[in-house]
């Protein structure tokens, strides 16, 4: 069994807390801007996200940072980590704003088990009977929310297996969280730019319609670096089985924000069905504790 420097621990939960905390409330964040159009929202992210982020690069020493773009095979997996991440940002945004963050929450209550699966898949990774249970009764919630909604919930599962793949296209290469954060916004920001000039030019830009508006697109970029500066520094020291439980804190404030802030539908045959998800997770996390002692 790994030691463990309890003092290494409790200032890993600190900033684990922060970043999964942060991640959490986003949708109070979202909801502010939600008389702009998402896509504009989701081009402003990538915009002022890149301008962020390459100013810590900067004050960091690691200024040249974009010449991990000239290696070919980083560059096509970053290109397919941009898109898509812009594929879940821009889609948990449109979720938030358009009252289905309880489907957003469920998605990333998932995300662990559909990475399992994608290591199947992918990888040839290998299960074990747990996992498999764990996979099972997280499907039979999903399938029990279709019957009882009579709908889907295809956002959850294209926000799991969206923000799933992003994980998967940067397994291989050897970059920080904040440089790929970087290489992927700076990947996107031709298409981003271009879409904010055209509405601007269209007299809809997201820009022109308040003040308070325009500082909270500034801040964007600053909600999305931040958050994924506090993750590194915990994964660098807490035990992956403690950060992998703590990464639930997220859809639980989501899920929480949905019901009782933003006052979603959430029936007593939901509960039973995310009961069945919560069951698979547990599931999975005991597994995933095993193999770590």
């Amino acid at each position: 069994m790994e030691k463990i420097d309890e003092n290494s621990v409790q200032r890993g939960a600190v900033f684990a807390f922060a970043a999964y905390g942060s991640w959490g409330l986003l949708p109070l964040f979202w909801k502010l801007l939600s008389t702009v159009e998402s896509t504009q929202i989701l081009a402003s992210r990538v915009l002022f996200s890149l301008i962020f982020v390459w100013l810590v690069l900067a004050f960091q020493g690691k200024g040249a940072w974009w010449r991990i773009l000239r290696d070919p095979q980083k560059l096509k997996a970053l290109t397919l980590s941009a898109l898509f991440i812009s594929l879940n940002w821009g889609l948990y945004i449109w979720a938030v704003n358009s009252a289905h963050t309880v489907e957003a929450s469920l998605g990333y209550y998932i995300n662990p088990l559909v990475n399992v699966l994608l290591g199947l898949f992918f990888f040839r990774e290998r299960l074990s009977v747990t996992q498999w249970a764990a996979f099972a009764l997280a499907m039979v919630g999903v399938l029990l929310l279709t019957m009882f909604s009579g709908v889907f919930p295809w956002i959850s599962l294209a926000l799991a297996f969206t923000f799933g793949l992003y994980g998967f296209a940067k397994k291989k290469i050897a970059v920080t969280s904040l440089e790929g954060l970087a290489s992927e916004t700076l990947i996107l920001l031709p298409f981003a730019a271009v879409f904010l000039l055209f509405r601007q030019i269209q007299g809809q830009g997201a820009f022109t319609i308040s003040w308070d508006k325009t500082i909270l697109l500034l801040v964007s970029g600053v909600i999305t670096a931040l958050p994924l500066l506090w993750f590194a520094r915990a994964a660098q020291l807490l035990p992956l089985s403690m950060l992998g439980f703590i990464q639930f804190l997220s859809p639980t404030i989501q899920l929480a924000l949905g019901v009782w802030v933003f006052g979603e539908a959430f029936p007593i045959r939901n509960l039973i069905a995310f009961g069945f998800v919560w069951g698979g997770i547990l599931l999975y996390s005991l597994s995933f504790m095993k193999k770590r002692t």
